[in-house]
């Protein structure tokens, strides 16, 4: 099998900073928007949560799928309603009946800003907000009904009830009580890699990528998702609170089972790696040429937060 294409720290790092760049921009054209429509504590705590600088991996996902798969056009808005379902995720994980936690992204978590009753509202305010940026940003792209429905049907699957929610009440059952590996990677493939594989899928599916190259594009989300969170699980061990911009050693305080914990930090981080490069051969198998995709895995591996 030829060798996985590459691109340089350079130019994916000038990707990630354009991508990220451009999505604040449209959230910043958004969270303006409600705040006029809305207002009150409410609309504030949902641009409060929306301004919260940070990765943008996500909608980064979206951008260089669509871009790599052969799509046309600004992508931005699409991947910035990606972003918003990841927020509204981070506002309710959060919350003191779920993690309980008091830094995101290097300030006051929504509930601590404003009050639990405030965020928990502006969580949910944030679900159909994503569907309208969603629509404008498909609108902006010139996309067919067909293809902005299988784009709908694809994110809010990936936040629902077999995604993201699934992943958090699991997460929640297995506080304090031992789980296996298997049960670790089913919690995580929800949680954190269902938003995480939905991103290059909404890519494929926004370039209008034939099915096999979806298919391809999933397989590989599966993979980074849980490489993400392996690193996630190990950088919570090993970081400061000041690095990540959250609460380093939560997961030990709250007795959860991690991968740095089940496996030890050598053993998890060779498992990180092997997800990661299970990704790039699945690209390289399935004909997809792709340095950003390549690169971005590779970035999911030596991010320090």
């Amino acid at each position: 099998m030829p060798s996985a294409p590459t691109t340089s720290t350079a130019d994916l790092q000038e990707f990630l900073a354009a991508a990220r760049e451009s999505v604040n921009r449209q959230l910043g054209i958004w969270c303006a928007r409600i705040e006029g429509e809305i207002g009150g504590p409410v609309g504030e705590a949902m641009a409060y949560s929306m301004a919260a600088p940070g990765k943008r991996l996500r909608p980064a996902l979206v951008i260089a799928a669509h871009r790599e798969l052969g799509g046309s056009g600004d992508a931005t808005e699409l991947a910035a309603a990606v972003e918003v379902v990841h927020t509204y995720s981070l506002v309710h994980d959060d919350l003191p009946c779920m993690d309980d936690d008091d830094l995101r992204r290097g300030r006051p978590t929504t509930h601590v800003a404003f009050d639990v009753g405030t965020a928990l509202m502006a969580g949910y305010r944030l679900v159909p907000l994503s569907a309208r940026i969603l629509a404008s940003g498909a609108a902006t792209l010139g996309l067919p009904d067909e293809r902005l429905s299988a784009i709908s049907t694809e994110l809010y699957r990936a936040a629902g009830a077999s995604g993201m929610v699934a992943g958090q009440v699991l997460d929640l059952e297995a506080e304090g009580r031992s789980v296996t590996l298997d049960e670790l990677d089913r919690i995580h493939r929800c949680k954190t890699g269902a938003l995480i594989t939905a991103s290059a899928v909404i890519g494929g599916l926004a370039a209008g990528a034939d099915p096999a190259a979806v298919d391809t594009l999933r397989a590989y989300g599966r993979e980074i998702g849980l490489a993400f969170q392996i690193v996630d699980d190990i950088l919570d061990m090993t970081g400061t609170s000041e690095e990540l911009g959250k609460t380093a050693g939560k997961d030990a305080a709250q007795h959860k089972a991690t991968f740095a914990t089940l496996l030890g930090l050598e053993e998890a981080a060779t498992a990180a790696r092997q997800h990661a490069q299970s990704a790039i051969d699945l690209l390289g198998g399935h004909g997809i040429d792709s340095k950003l995709l390549t690169g971005l895995a590779r970035y999911i591996l030596e991010r320090k937060k």
